[in-house]
């Protein structure tokens, strides 16, 4: 894993919001391994407590209980902090259909919070989740930074907002902002319960427990499913950027394009077994294909990912059943 290798000076003090979360755990396990100094903010409504007993026993390991949408906490949250990684965000596509207004409130009104608290707290860079999804309709692939077409949900919307005014607090106030567009994220700690689980940790269990996952159309959608590790390592790296590349957004992704199908067949075959998935109807707001174009990362963050699509999942799912015994 490349990111262990970089260097940041040692006095460094990260806080990773929503760090009890999928991503941001990973974050906050990976910066302290490293011996860096980490603030996990968390209000753990969709984080889990788990991730933070696991780490609280680190001595270079701090939680706290707040939410982004309090400007006062966020304040309180960046006092001393050098590196801001800001994953506390609402996820799902479907789920912001029927929750408009609240992922507003959460998405855009408490990332801009967490980017003026930055601001005034003299914050060096402010690193925080974008997504893939600000595509929208745009049939070109791969996707390319610049090239987007008509948003599809408002999670994409609060999404493309953040990045607007990411641009506008390095254009007006200096503030190093850097958007990770994350191209569907999987690894150990995803969540598979609920009903707005991802897919690949949602089908590993399914079929663990001798279930029959259901595939939302045809199965011939496609995605560049990436590796938590190298999620990993564009947050550091962004970290380490020029300022040149300050107010930018960023692909994160491997690069690959796997199709739905395959993957659920892949899944089947690595966990020996046999089922036929059902099919149910397609969901609202999806995109039909994803594949990221990553050179820009790689010019500009020395963005490198170790993991492809295979060495992932075979750890993914070494992790799952482990973690579903």
């Amino acid at each position: 894993m490349g990111y262990q290798k970089l260097k940041f000076n040692q006095d460094s003090i990260f806080l990773v919001t929503g760090g009890a979360g999928f991503i941001g755990s990973n974050l906050c396990e990976a910066i302290t391994d490293m011996g860096y100094q980490v603030r996990c903010l968390d209000n753990l409504s969709t984080g889990k407590k788990e991730h933070v007993t696991m780490l609280q026993n680190r001595p270079n390991y701090t939680f706290m209980e707040g939410d982004i949408k309090d400007f006062d906490t966020c304040m309180k949250a960046c006092e001393g902090v050098t590196y801001v990684l800001n994953q506390a965000a609402w996820g799902s596509v479907p789920r912001s259909i029927e929750m408009p207004l609240f992922y507003e409130d959460n998405n855009v009104k408490g990332t801009l919070n967490m980017m003026e608290a930055a601001r005034q707290s003299g914050v060096k860079k402010f690193v925080y989740a974008s997504s893939s999804s600000v595509y929208g309709d745009h049939p070109t692939l791969p996707k390319k930074e610049g090239v987007e077409g008509e948003l599809l949900s408002p999670y994409a919307l609060t999404k493309r907002t953040n990045e607007e005014y990411g641009k506008l607090y390095k254009k007006l106030y200096g503030l190093d902002t850097y958007g990770l567009r994350y191209f569907n994220v999987f690894g150990r700690r995803q969540d598979p319960d609920g009903m707005y689980a991802a897919v690949i940790p949602k089908f590993i269990k399914m079929l663990l427990h001798g279930e029959v996952p259901t595939i939302n159309g045809d199965g011939k959608q496609s995605r560049d499913f990436t590796y938590i590790d190298n999620v990993i390592e564009a947050n550091l790296k962004a970290c380490l950027a020029s300022e040149e590349a300050g107010g930018e957004a960023f692909n994160i992704g491997y690069g690959g394009r796997e199709y739905l199908i395959d993957i659920y067949h892949a899944l089947c075959d690595a966990l020996g077994m046999k089922v036929e998935p059902k099919f149910g109807p397609d969901r609202l707001g999806d995109v039909r294909h994803s594949n990221a174009d990553i050179s820009k990362a790689r010019a500009l963050l020395d963005y490198d990912p170790d993991y492809d699509f295979k060495a992932g999942i075979t750890l993914a799912i070494d992790w799952y059943k482990e973690y579903l015994k």
